[in-house]
């Protein structure tokens, strides 16, 4: 009985041609051949599984063939090639660095390039994990590597280019292997099933392929797992549940879901998901990438993009069509911010709970309270004070005010009244008498009427102009701070940033990374309408920039002022030490 060979060793390439999305490296390798134009040193690049060991044993192999073919390949008949293939050869030496990678084992290495090819014309090196060498290693190959004997070709292998040092890179060759496509690996993996008598599905190999994320050795390993649990026949259902992958269907329904604004359906969804076994980061992520396919799904000339069979992309098509292109962009920004914040965050399914909530409201009528947008409710506004050159005093008259008429309109929300700062509040400006009749204030909120809105809206001149000082406005700053104590990362933002005035009531917020200057713009309308409202000033406007220059110092929490107190006070340390308090 013959012995069981894994796919990967079985169809391991032996000439170039069935080398799987190399052609254009392989096709030079073969004219260096043809040509006689031999390197002394080559550096194979690539990530993992993409042929680099396998191109250099047929390099190897081939430049020793006594009659080599008219393609350029090797004859497999010549005593050269009958002593490699039956790895007895002993003009190929393979080296692994990963294990000897000493200054010793690359003195033994040395003293082998001394001794000449037994049978053929070249005695060939392949140092794989050449990255592994230690500095001292490298230091000794050096001029070996730059000057060695004639009859002496080096190939050194490695998945990290970057930890070369430079003295070696510029005494080679360097040949960079790409990630092999999703198509390629399909491809092969229908080859290699119908060599092995095994049925296999389009959609089956298509999830393999992904799931080897580039290298064709991981793509036949998996191959061989999925064909032995499915006993012969592999299929798309089979395959995602030995993978444990999840299925496109989930990612569907949600879609689905997020469409109608079915938030209870979205939340049995993930919860169905969760009791599969899959975890709440992979699940965002996936949920990320299925936004991104549709949205390189919606236009025919990104849909290339799509890494996928063409099956799945027509139904990634036919979905992202019923998709807004801006919903799609304010999903994949929900979910972006959902893998941010899902190491940090202590409840972790709430946090993904509420991100599909916030997915699903995407397409309400009003998902923010900003009041742009065709169909958005507009936003509510404080009613207008009169500006007259008498102020107003600042507590309430004794005798009832009198309620203004009713006017049909929108069912009337309250709107908790704004709290003023505790600074001085300056005189009112006087201002220019309006012909109009004033506003008549309301008990029950800040709502205004349609008539009062239109009047608003054709008198720009209405704009509040009242005088304050920057200590008022860092006084506000500091309330709405103290009026938002669950939104940690907006109130360690502000602490840090606070506005600076550029000119006049323009003033600017420097923050120091990309995503406290995300957070700072997406909360500049409410900032904007507390700030207004508190100090009875609309002129003033915020804008937020990321500082490029030297990073602002670092603030304290209350527990590193509290340990830098007791480091710089021993009479606090004895007396928490006397009493056995505990630091928290």
């Amino acid at each position: 009985m013959e012995k069981y060979l894994v796919s990967a060793r079985k169809y391991r390439p032996s000439t170039f041609n069935l080398v799987v999305g190399q052609k254009a490296l392989t096709a030079t390798l073969k004219n260096s051949i043809a040509t006689d134009r031999l390197a002394h040193a080559y550096l194979f690049c690539g990530s993992r599984g993409v042929g680099k060991t396998s191109c250099a044993r047929i390099f190897a192999k081939t430049i020793n063939c006594q009659h080599r073919t008219a393609e350029g390949d090797a004859c497999n008949e010549c005593d050269s090639c009958r002593d490699f293939n039956e790895g007895r050869s002993l003009n190929i030496i393979e080296l692994d660095a990963a294990s000897n990678n000493s200054v010793e084992d690359i003195r033994l290495l040395v003293e082998q390039v001394q001794v000449p090819p037994t049978n053929g014309r070249y005695r060939v090196f392949i140092v794989d994990e050449v990255h592994m060498l230690s500095n001292q290693a490298f230091n000794a190959f050096l001029k070996t590597l730059e000057e060695p004997p004639a009859y002496v070709v080096f190939i050194l292998a490695t998945t990290e280019k970057h930890k070369i040092i430079p003295t070696i890179l510029s005494r080679c060759q360097i040949y960079d292997f790409n990630r092999i496509t999703i198509q390629d690996m399909v491809d092969h993996l229908t080859y290699v099933a119908s060599q092995e008598g095994i049925t296999a599905e389009p959609a089956a190999l298509n999830v393999i392929a992904r799931k080897a994320d580039g290298a064709m050795r991981d793509a036949l390993s998996i191959f061989d797992q999925v064909a032995a649990s499915s006993m012969g026949n592999v299929t798309y259902h089979t395959t995602i549940e030995n993978l444990n992958i999840l299925d496109y269907e989930y990612y569907t329904r949600l879609i689905d879901s997020f469409l109608k604004n079915d938030v209870p359906q979205a939340l049995l969804i993930y919860k169905e998901i969760r009791e599969r076994g899959f975890d709440s980061q992979f699940f965002i992520n996936g949920l990320a990438a299925h936004f991104r396919d549709l949205m390189v799904a919606r236009d025919e000339s990104t849909i290339c993009l799509l890494e996928a069979s063409d099956e799945a992309r027509a139904m990634m098509a036919e979905q992202a069509r019923r998709c807004p292109i801006e919903f799609i962009y304010s999903a994949m920004s929900l979910c972006n911010d959902a893998d941010l914040n899902y190491r940090i965050a202590t409840n972790k399914q709430f946090l993904v709970e509420l991100t599909l909530i916030k997915l699903c409201q995407l397409l309400s009528p009003s998902p923010n309270k900003s009041g742009n947008g065709e169909g958005q409710l507009k936003k509510i506004e404080p009613v207008a004070q009169s500006q007259t050159a008498t102020p107003q005093p600042s507590v309430a008259p004794a005798t009832p005010i009198p309620q203004r008429p009713q006017v049909p309109s929108q069912a009337s929300t309250y709107v908790p009244p704004i709290a003023t700062p505790p600074a001085p509040v300056a005189p009112s400006r006087p201002a220019a008498p309006i012909k109009m009749k004033a506003p008549v204030l309301s008990l029950k909120g800040n709502n205004k009427t349609e008539t009062q809105q239109q009047v608003v809206a054709q008198s720009p001149q209405l704009k509040r102009e009242n005088p304050y000082t920057e200590q008022m406005l860092d006084a506000t700053w500091e309330t709405y701070i103290s009026s938002h104590p669950t939104a940690r990362i907006l109130v360690n933002t502000m602490r840090t940033a606070r506005p600076k005035r550029i000119e006049g009531d323009r003033y600017v917020i420097m923050v120091e990374n990309p995503g406290q200057l995300e957070l700072m713009r997406q909360s500049l309308p409410e900032l904007h309408s507390y700030i207004h409202n508190a100090l009875g000033n609309d002129m003033i406007t915020l804008q937020v920039e990321q500082n490029q220059g030297e990073a602002a110092p670092y603030v304290w929490n209350d527990r590193e002022v509290l340990v830098h107190m007791v480091e710089t006070n021993p009479y606090l340390k004895t007396m928490i030490e006397d009493f056995h308090l505990v630091l928290s």
